[in-house]
């Protein structure tokens, strides 16, 4: 992911949004069943496929449980208060925010993965050329002294 914001693509899968929101896969299904605005996409074959605005909504719900503090009654009441119940409804900039950082910080981390796994590869092969085996034939042709030789 790069350190922009969020990737610029249609759908992310479930483990993406996992990583830019900040919880397990399975809090992510259990939140599609208390909120029912939480609606991603399924495929042919089940998979999930999270919208933006699906990214954008269950960082909200983590903001209502995680951070300020809500049960899920709570958020949802808290949410159909607000008017963010509603599919089309717009959410306080401060959950789209925080999605923009997350996953600004998952680019980041992202990179300095990359970069560290390229040092190592660097410190590999410079130890490996100093601990090649070197190996040393002499040939040298000296003159033996005949026995039989009378002198």
């Amino acid at each position: 992911m790069s350190p922009r914001a969020l990737p610029d693509k249609l759908f992310f899968r479930i483990g993406e949004v996992a990583d830019i929101v900040g919880v397990k896969p399975h809090v992510l299904r259990y939140w599609e069943r208390e909120f029912g605005v939480l609606k991603p996409m399924k495929t042919r074959g089940s998979h999930r496929q999270y919208r933006r605005r699906d990214v954008e909504l269950a960082m909200r719900i983590k903001q209502l449980l995680h951070d300020e503090g809500f049960t899920i009654a709570g958020a949802k009441k808290k949410m159909r208060e607000l008017g963010e119940h509603r599919v089309g409804a717009d959410l306080p900039d401060r959950a789209g925010r925080e999605v923009h950082l997350r996953a600004a910080l998952l680019g980041v981390r992202e990179e300095l993965m990359g970069l560290l796994a390229e040092l190592d590869r660097f410190e590999d092969e410079a130890r490996a050329e100093e601990e090649q085996p070197v190996e040393v034939t002499i040939h040298r042709a000296v003159p033996v002294p005949s026995r039989n030789r009378r002198g």
